[in-house]
């Protein structure tokens, strides 16, 4: 039987803390001794708030898990369950693949280290990837498209100026300026549909005055009776990322969140940290989790897996271009878009790398 030490050097808990499992340690008493920053983030509260606390304070635990968890404790026999169901306490509750194995707390007292990976992490991340791909590629038939476009349009616009200054009557002009203002309508479309085609800033931004610029702009038009609120983690550090764009995205969802609710309607700003996050096949070790939740009519089911394409739209008067780009934006920012929805519950977040300047 192997006994594992409990961390206690700066690099052991360094090294745990790099772990996208979340770690856990229990001393005898299943009272918690040691959490890392994925168990944090499991948990949804800080390892000072619950160490010493017992684990059934932190987490909901099935009786028969329990059980075998206590027997551990008794017998120092690691085991491994697969597809439990945990409840952390206030959050959802999650399947997860579970392992206990037998650690030394001192010489006389012996404890569990409970490792934990949640079973829907690489079906997220499969997801991610597959929806990503599939977004290039409506993109790059859209460069195809707009380039078979864009070359008729400008011969035909030449034709209307050239015609414009041939006309003997005046009045006739009106004509062609139809056509030269449509044409540059459509060249208009076509360059929004393409989304930003120059490379991102990389500037220091810090993240929160970027919601707040954002929210005050969601308030000055916003209904009068419409809540809208924040909840910040205010140790997210400022990272690099383009400020400009990032506002754009945000702006965008916030704006689609407003048009949802209605005259007593409430948006959330949130603000979160997550380590050891997976975006687009790539791991980061900090994520910056920004979250616009209202409580309107949410998104149809119907369009729930197709709202980041182009032309895709829920509403009589959107285009159904905004969320594309946004979607477009962030993935030049190595970032993503996620969306949940229900009736009264739509969650659009915002996932951004954490490069630290």
């Amino acid at each position: 039987m192997t006994i594992y030490p409990v961390p206690s050097t700066a690099t052991e808990i360094n090294l745990l803390d790099s772990l996208a499992s979340a770690v856990i340690a229990i001393d005898d008493a299943m009272r918690i001794r040691y959490l890392n920053s994925s168990a944090e983030q499991l948990l949804g509260v800080s390892a000072r708030r619950v160490t010493n606390q017992r684990l059934t304070r932190a987490l909901t635990i099935p009786d028969s898990l329990f059980a075998r968890i206590r027997d551990a404790l008794l017998s120092g026999q690691p085991f491994t369950d697969r597809q439990v169901s945990v409840e952390p306490h206030g959050r959802d509750p999650q399947v997860v693949d579970l392992s206990l194995s037998p650690y030394r707390l001192n010489e006389k007292r012996v404890g569990l280290i409970i490792e934990i990976n949640t079973v829907d992490r690489p079906l997220r991340i499969a997801r991610d990837e597959a929806m990503k791909a599939q977004q290039e590629h409506a993109r790059s038939l859209l460069r195809g498209l707009a380039h078979e476009i864009k070359n008729p349009l400008g011969g035909l616009r030449g034709a209307a100026q050239l015609l414009d200054r041939q006309l003997p009557d005046p009045e006739l002009s009106e004509y062609t300026k139809i056509i030269i203002r449509e044409a540059d309508r459509l060249q208009g479309l076509i360059d929004r549909m393409l989304g930003p085609t120059t490379r991102p800033r990389r500037d220091v931004v810090n993240l929160h005055e970027v919601l707040e610029h954002v929210r005050k702009i969601v308030i000055a038009g916003a209904p009068e009776g419409v809540q809208v609120r924040f909840d910040y983690d205010p140790s997210i550090p400022e990272c690099l990322t383009d400020r400009d764009r990032l506002v754009q995205v945000i702006l965008n969802i916030a704006g689609n969140a407003l048009q949802a609710i209605d005259a007593a309607g409430k948006i959330v700003f949130r603000s979160r940290i997550i380590s050891n996050f997976t975006i687009g096949g790539t791991r980061h070790a900090l994520v910056a989790c920004i979250q616009i939740i209202d409580n309107g009519h949410g998104v149809p089911e119907a369009l729930i897996d197709q709202i980041f394409f182009p032309m895709v739209t829920g509403t009589d008067h959107g285009t159904g271009l905004g969320l594309s780009i946004a979607q477009s934006t962030m993935n030049q920012l190595g970032g993503l878009i996620e969306c949940t929805s229900e009736p009264g519950n739509t969650i659009f977040t915002v996932l951004i790398p954490m490069e630290i300047a």
